[in-house]
């Protein structure tokens, strides 16, 4: 199914949706729902949760009423299915009642996995994925969303708005919608971007760098946990942390050249206990976070507030 199904698509269909991204999901669901008004202004449409679906409920909710013959019906939490009701919900998929369409939401894990693999094998089912996006993809998801606007946007832009708004999709759909209505026709980058959530995160980010490098234990630990509280996203805040060390690693080395005025304050300070050798085992260290957060490990607040107590503890020694 494209993005933007017609009604043929959906009507006389049963659309799987399934996928732990609640967001995604709905959203599918949605233009369902306006593909099926698309095609009857005065359709009807109902909702129910799958532990209440029986034969008997699934055809009174599909069945025609006094007003209009067309229906959308929507069944969530697919996985909670009862057991007698799997074989009444494939026999209706294998023949799906004509201006009705049927949206089952399985909201992703192995439970129902076995009523899934069947529904999938059965030629009036069509599934759209709604798959867990990962932190380093976001800004791909950015420019996606401005491309269905027909909208562009730089990828470095990209990537700041997901630094600054965070990793909430919703969110970030909602951001690129203001970009894109307030700026429209223009190629979106960095500036547009700043002028609208610039220093929202990007400042609390070099905050939090500022004091894991300076060992303020304490200070790092309360950001790092404010952070993956109000969705900044781990990966970039990660993406600070190296950029400050990189910094800290050339004025150390007597490499000052292109840092600029402000960080040249600061700089004498947080050097204060650091040699070339602790220099190089936190750069180790932010390599091995960088590569739990994507992928080797799964709780990122973990790998962050074990990179404080390193950190800390290499500037110390």
């Amino acid at each position: 199914m494209t993005s933007t199904p017609r009604p043929a698509d959906v009507l006389a269909r049963v659309t799987l949706v399934t996928g732990k991204e609640e967001f995604l999901s709905e959203r599918t669901v949605r233009a369902v729902r306006a593909a099926v008004r698309e095609h009857d202004p005065e359709a009807e449409f109902s909702e129910t949760v799958a532990s209440d679906l029986t034969l008997a409920t699934l055809g009174e909710l599909s069945a025609p009423s006094l007003f209009s013959s067309v229906r959308c019906v929507v069944v969530r939490s697919l996985e909670n299915l009862p057991e007698e009701s799997v074989a009444g919900l494939l026999e209706y998929a294998a023949a799906p009642v004509e201006d009705v369409a049927l949206v089952l939401v399985h909201g992703g894990g192995p439970r129902g996995s076995g009523t899934l693999a069947k529904l999938r094998k059965l030629a009036g089912v069509t599934e759209v994925k709604s798959a867990e996006i990962k932190p380093w993809d976001l800004p791909k998801f950015v420019v996606g969303e401005c491309q269905a606007r027909g909208a562009r946007i730089d990828n470095e832009a990209a990537a700041a708005l997901v630094q600054a708004v965070g990793e909430n999709l919703r969110m970030l759909a909602s951001a690129v919608e203001q970009l894109v209505t307030d700026f429209p026709g223009v190629r979106l980058g960095e500036t547009q971007v700043a002028q609208y959530f610039g220093g929202r995160a990007e400042v609390k980010n070099f905050e939090i760098a500022d004091a894991m490098l300076a060992g303020r234990r304490l200070q790092a630990m309360e950001g790092v946990r404010w952070a993956i509280e109000t969705g900044v996203s781990p990966v970039y805040l990660l993406s600070s942390v190296a950029g400050q060390l990189r910094t800290l690693a050339n004025y150390v080395g007597g490499n000052r050249g292109g840092i600029n005025p402000f960080q040249l304050k600061k700089l004498p300070v947080v050097a204060r206990g650091w040699s070339d050798a602790s220099l190089a085992a936190a750069i180790r260290a932010v390599a091995q976070a960088d590569a739990d957060l994507k992928g080797a490990a799964s709780d990122p607040e973990y790998t962050l507030e074990r990179l404080v107590l390193t950190l800390a503890g290499l500037r110390e020694r």
